[in-house]
């Protein structure tokens, strides 16, 4: 009776070891195989032009950003779903897997390399202080930023300049909310990406009254993985033959991204 029953545990022990490789093999921490056998991509994004936009009246996610990230599902032979999400927040969506990338002109910050898998950078950027017009002959030193009540999007680049300059701020959930402060003289200034300086404020844009002064440094854009995904090579790969083939620079044509900002 005793053999029988050592043969029946070591039956059982086989069928839970089997049981634990067949969920745990070898694709089972494999990224690009968890969204290809999901069939999408889902994208963590916020409301960031010329990067991530909608249209008004539209429902449709467009932009640098969008777009790239539309070939990108393409290549992998998947579909593409965007999620709007907390900037704040974004390493913990990637975590729990409500995400899989991070893809909003993110600035690669020590902080963010200590977080995610990351691309290589594709895209050059920095941080601008944002002002009216009218008082931006005021404003074109760092020292004159003194006193001014600031907006940034919390979590940001452009807060974390502000943090270390040690100005204060009224913290948004998007840049664009920041302008929003700015234009609607609720804060005096604010500090947002370059990029979305260019597309959004001075003649011709939705913030004409606004322009920008000082920038406060130089960094690179880059795309967030989960930490040691393999779809941090299959994105390089991707934007290597997709720079090749001239699709980037088609794409950031469309939406006046110049042609300088973008790495290879």
């Amino acid at each position: 009776m005793k053999s029988v029953k050592n043969v029946l545990a070591l039956v059982m022990s086989l069928l839970l070891v089997l049981g634990m490789a067949a969920c745990g093999g070898s694709d089972s921490d494999s990224d690009l195989a968890y969204v290809k056998e999901k069939g999408t991509l889902v994208v963590g994004i916020t409301d960031f032009a010329p990067m991530d936009y909608k249209e008004e009246g539209s429902d449709e996610w467009i932009g640098f950003d969008a777009d790239m990230a539309k070939a990108f599902a393409e290549d992998l032979g998947v579909e593409v779903q965007f999620v709007e999400i907390n900037w704040d927040n974004k390493a913990m969506e990637l975590q729990t897997k409500a995400i899989d990338v991070v893809w909003n002109g993110m600035t690669l910050t020590e902080e963010v390399k200590q977080l995610m898998g990351c691309s290589e950078p594709y895209c050059l950027n920095g941080q601008v202080v944002v002002v009216p017009a009218e008082v931006a002959d005021q404003y074109q030193t760092t020292e004159s930023l003194s006193g001014l009540n600031f907006a940034a999007e919390n979590g940001s680049a452009g807060a974390e300049q502000l943090d270390a300059l040690g100005l204060t701020y009224t913290a948004t959930d998007t840049q664009a909310k920041a302008l929003m402060e700015v234009a609607s003289g609720a804060s005096d200034a604010c500090v947002i990406d370059l990029l979305m300086a260019g597309a959004m404020i001075g003649e011709g844009t939705s913030y004409p009254e606004l322009t920008y002064t000082v920038q406060l440094n130089s960094e690179e854009y880059g795309v967030g993985f989960r930490m040691d995904s393999d779809l941090v090579d299959a994105f390089n790969t991707f934007w290597k033959e997709a720079y090749d083939a001239g699709t980037v620079m088609e794409v950031a044509a469309t939406y006046g991204v110049q042609e300088s900002v973008i790495e290879k």
